[in-house]
């Protein structure tokens, strides 16, 4: 299947600004994505993952000044690891800001976030002015996909849209580390 061109590119940032749910690659696995900000987008994503909402969600960015006003300030020795592994595959949680809502952090009072190194997901960020919900393209319980086939076999025509292009190629989904305490919470894939 042919890489997102910059048509399709804009037709997802079109759906997510209307509410949609849509679907595109990251690091090793495809994502699934919406607005975080919308409730409405985020309970139908969580629907459709069969996800319950407690368990927080993870958000890509671009940049780091896109995820900046979700987070609380934290000293520059508090933020040297977690901008050293920025962009790439490391997602940290981080205190989340007054105002952050549950529907993204779960039962925690910190929030996972990523500058993501994936060419066509930051494109995606950018495109949308912010930062998108990216949790990995599956049910609860089922492996990932890794392709446009896989994402169309998972949730037949369930998602708003398909954004299509290769995966970064890493083995598994994104090492999760809590930046309050240091400890790692899910070992990530590294690249072949």
């Amino acid at each position: 299947m042919p890489p997102a061109n910059a048509w399709h590119l804009r037709q997802a940032v079109r759906i997510l600004h209307a509410g949609g749910v849509v679907a595109y690659p990251t690091e090793a696995v495809y994502g699934l994505g919406c607005d975080p900000f919308d409730e409405q987008a985020v309970l139908r994503l969580l629907a459709i993952k069969g996800r319950a909402m407690d368990k927080g969600l993870i958000l890509i960015a671009a940049d780091h000044d896109q995820l900046a006003p979700l987070l609380l300030p934290q000293s520059p020795e508090a933020m040297a690891p977690v901008l050293a592994s920025w962009p790439g595959p490391s997602t940290w949680i981080l205190p989340a800001a007054d105002g952050v809502p549950a529907w993204l952090t779960g039962d925690s009072d910190g929030i996972a976030v990523r500058v993501t190194a994936h060419p066509l997901a930051a494109r995606l960020c950018a495109g949308f002015g912010g930062p998108l919900v990216s949790t990995s393209a599956n049910t609860s319980g089922r492996p990932a996909a890794r392709s446009a086939l896989g994402v169309r076999r998972a949730f037949g025509n369930r998602l708003d849209y398909l954004l299509t292009g290769d995966t970064g190629g890493g083995s598994r989904p994104s090492e999760i580390r809590d930046a309050r305490d240091g400890r790692l919470l899910r070992a990530g894939g590294a690249s072949p």
